[in-house]
């Protein structure tokens, strides 16, 4: 029996509750993984997971044992990264889920540099702003926009997004120059609608001017769940936009949207990377998040670091 990959597959198991989801995310047979199990617990001779046809429960020796294999695996991967070679140049593989926008508009334009600095990391970038399972789908990290939901997940702040209102020439030639956000509400105004996959409730920023704060509700005739597809029906004239920045920047400069109330300000958004609690921050992911903390500052105006 290997230990280390005996106490990598209990740690799986533990943390995806499945000996077939561990294998998965593994890239080993359920096979595999039951008999290192198995054989890591003759060795202890201590169970450590009680089974069942429907589900795997750790016992209590199991998850005390977990807490101290966590930090033991941790431990023996800054050993090897500790090494001068291994720490110039972190290796593996990374697998980060992005918000779509934030994909095709700032991180996949400036992944050359990232690739030049570091290129034995293997970035597996999926764009979505679905609701991920970090555990399950063996996600290192998701960098998400707004309030974070999962308390459960450790998080960096690595920026805040300004936002502004915006709509196309020919939604404003249709509706009218809309004199204050609250004229969005009347019927001859609509929205675009923005839901989040992750929450299920729209997405609206209040406005303020002064001591006058205003949160529009608004009508949409289309709800979408993507920002590039938000973006997309904004410009085709459906309906008044709230934007992060950087994704308006270059409509703007097109000719294809028109900023609005431009003297009411818009809390700005938060941005975070969040991972799972139990996931040791490997070098890569340090790398990672640093490359975006610096991406935010540099290559994207509009966007501020969190102070």
């Amino acid at each position: 029996m290997d230990r280390i990959d005996a106490m990598q597959a209990f740690v799986r198991v533990v943390e995806t509750g499945s000996f077939t989801k561990a294998a998965d995310t593994l890239q080993a047979s359920k096979t595999r993984i039951t008999q290192l199990v198995q054989q890591l617990e003759t060795h202890l001779r201590v169970k450590l997971l009680h089974r069942t046809t429907r589900k795997v429960n750790v016992t209590p020796d199991g998850a005390a044992y977990y807490e101290r294999v966590v930090r033991l695996l941790a431990d023996l991967d800054d050993a090897e990264t500790s090494l001068s070679a291994a720490s110039a140049s972190p290796r593996g593989r990374l697998r980060v889920d992005v918000p779509a926008p934030l994909a095709s508009h700032v991180l996949v334009p400036a992944l050359p540099d990232f690739q030049a600095r570091y290129p034995d990391i293997q970035l597996d970038l999926g764009a979505s702003d679905r609701k991920v399972d970090l555990i399950d789908e063996n996600v290192d990290c998701v960098v998400r926009g707004g309030v974070l939901t999962d308390t459960s997940l450790r998080a960096r702040h690595v920026a805040d997004l300004s936002l502004g209102v915006y709509a196309a020439p020919a939604y404003l030639a249709r509706a009218g120059m809309p004199a204050h956000p609250q004229a969005l509400e009347t019927a001859g105004h609509r929205i675009v609608g923005y839901r989040s996959s992750r929450t299920g409730s729209p997405l609206m920023s209040p406005m303020r001017r002064g001591d006058e704060v205003v949160r529009v509700q608004g009508r949409h005739a289309l709800s979408v769940d993507d920002g590039n597809a938000y973006l997309a029906a904004g410009i085709a004239g459906l309906g008044v936009l709230w934007l992060p920045t950087y994704m308006a920047r270059e409509p703007l400069a097109r000719g294809e949207l028109v900023a609005l109330f431009e003297d009411w300000e818009l809390e700005p958004m938060p941005m975070y990377v969040a991972f799972p609690p139990s996931r040791h921050v490997s070098r890569k992911l340090r790398v990672f998040i640093d490359w975006v903390v610096e991406l935010m500052a540099q290559h994207a105006p509009g966007i501020r670091p969190p102070g």
